[in-house]
């Protein structure tokens, strides 16, 4: 069992860091054949091409491969123990080294883990996961969704309160406006936003990577379109080239909301390749 485990996640960590998902090359096909700029069309041709060779190779999308981010789902009669989670952890370990990820993680204390003066493992499965996230869900599984979160969306992502004036739209377009400077600060665009709203920061930023382990390019809810289409406008475009195409989606989670004047949202640029996401159940 153990080693079932460990291997059903190292191959996902392998397939999220590799692949890109169905709904998302048929965005990217969409989107190229909408495409009226030439430089933008042939920006998001190469992007789709690099993805078909790496899920043929087995190899990374991009060259940093990313912080493993983990979301569990588990079922009303399913357990998740220590010994699993365990299993789990070394499972992306397996799966950094077969990847393989560039090595980031960085040796030493506190101090010299901040200004990098204790030096870089070369161990790929040395880089540790951010801490795991668990949700009990009705179907009677476990799931493991493995996320490879790259640096620059990480650097553009941004929580930050909204006064929200007793008005969706006016939370909407404050988004729209947060999200049009991350994507043209990023650069490798298209995007896709991933936007989580909760009452803590906390809470936000679980339910923004819960949108990105839930949201789909061919299902996108009213307000989601709306974003999108907003921040479209802008005409960034891929790679900051221009054109009709700086976001390829939206993925908005709505949690539970505090009785108050300000809502706090979670909001990602997520890349080109990114969301690096798979699935697999255990």
């Amino acid at each position: 069992m153990i080693e079932q485990i460990v291997a059903k996640v190292r191959d996902t960590l392998v397939t999220a860091g590799s692949t890109f998902p169905e709904d998302r090359k048929e965005a990217y096909r969409c989107a190229i054949a909408k495409e009226q700029i030439p430089r933008a069309k042939w920006a998001m041709e190469t992007i789709l091409e690099n993805a078909e060779v790496a899920e043929q190779t087995r190899k990374p999308l991009c060259d940093d491969t990313g912080i493993p981010h983990l979301f569990i789902e588990v079922g009303p009669q399913k357990a998740v123990t220590g010994e699993m989670l365990s299993s789990i952890q070394e499972g992306v370990r397996e799966g950094l080294r077969l990847l393989p990820g560039r090595p980031m993680a960085i040796m030493g204390n506190d101090t010299q883990r901040l200004d990098q003066s204790g030096g870089l493992d070369q161990d790929s499965g040395a880089l540790a996961p951010a801490p795991f996230i668990i949700k009990n869900i009705e179907e009677d599984v476990i799931r493991v969704h493995v996320l490879m979160f790259g640096g620059g969306p990480a650097i553009r992502g941004l929580t930050q309160r909204v006064f929200h004036k007793h008005d969706a739209k006016v939370v909407a377009d404050e988004i729209v406006s947060r999200a049009n400077e991350a994507v043209k600060l990023l650069g490798c665009s298209p995007c896709t936003l991933a936007v989580g709203i909760g009452r803590s920061q906390v809470e936000a930023t679980a339910l923004m990577l819960e949108a990105m382990v839930k949201g789909r390019y061919d299902q996108q809810t009213e307000m989601e379109q709306y974003i999108t289409n907003e921040v479209n406008k802008s005409e960034t475009g891929p790679l900051g080239l221009g054109g009709g195409t700086s976001v390829l989606a939206t993925f908005m989670k709505v949690g539970p909301q505090r009785a108050s004047g300000v809502r706090v949202v979670a909001m990602r640029p997520c890349c080109c390749f990114e969301p690096r996401i798979a699935t697999v159940e255990l």
